[in-house]
């Protein structure tokens, strides 16, 4: 018969007790850094708005803002959003929202909306017949402003698809700040008025006035008038 040693020590007994086995507190270790390190990321999703000028001349050009928002929707992916929204002579109101979605984190449901948001332009674009007589690009900004801060997305911005020949209503007070803080404004399809033809300077001054505008009050601008460029840009974000 075998008899038990008292003094033999049987290490696994007596491990001293707030000891815990190296790999379990390694591991614990490196799932406590992945959990700090998504709580500290921030945000990832993006947001954009696409503004329609349809004043003028430039109601000749809205096919581009079919073109801008299937590039954009082609790019946005689950839990995104977009807005599009017109310009005419008082732009600061929920009526000049076309389409607007926030899209669900569901890819299967995201691209529901998406088909949505093209079949709302697409309504918005066979409807179209008369021009406005004024546009109020600055409260068409500040309603894309308005709705890109509301997402509080980590990239936000702005396709403006104007003349930026501003003709504000007498009525009309633009003369606050844009506020466009974190806020990237692209003018897309800018074009050439016919008395620009005229005077060319009155062409680089609306772009120098909008370019200044937009820097002083906090976004970034950049101008692109070829869609082909565009596509490029928007590929590389």
């Amino acid at each position: 018969m075998r008899i038990a040693n008292p003094f033999h020590r049987n290490r696994r007994a007596t491990r001293a007790p707030g000891r815990r086995p190296r790999a379990a507190v390694a591991g614990f270790l490196a799932l406590a850094a992945v959990v700090l390190a998504g709580c500290g990321s921030g945000p990832h999703n993006k947001a954009a708005v696409v503004l329609i000028d349809i004043s003028g001349e430039y109601a000749g050009e809205l096919e581009k803002a079919r073109r801008v928002t299937s590039l954009l929707l082609g790019r946005l992916e689950p839990g995104d959003s977009i807005a599009v929204a017109f310009i005419d002579n008082t732009s600061y109101s929920d009526r000049n929202f076309i389409a607007r979605a926030d899209f669900d984190h569901r890819p299967s449901v995201a691209n529901d909306e998406k088909r949505m948001v093209r079949k709302e332009l697409d309504a918005f674009l066979e409807r179209f017949s008369k021009p406005s007589y004024h546009s109020d690009l600055t409260g068409g900004i500040l309603l894309a402003r308005d709705f890109l801060e509301r997402t509080e997305a980590a990239e936000k911005q702005i396709f403006l698809l104007s003349d930026l020949d501003e003709d504000l209503k007498p009525e009309l007070d633009r003369s606050g700040p844009l506020k466009l803080d974190g806020i990237d404004v692209v003018a897309v399809n800018v074009i050439r008025r016919e008395r620009d033809n005229i005077d060319p300077e009155r062409y680089r001054e609306r772009v120098r006035h909008w370019q200044e505008r937009v820097t002083q009050d906090g976004g970034q601008w950049d101008m692109v008038n070829e869609i082909d460029r565009l596509q490029r840009m928007v590929a590389q974000r």
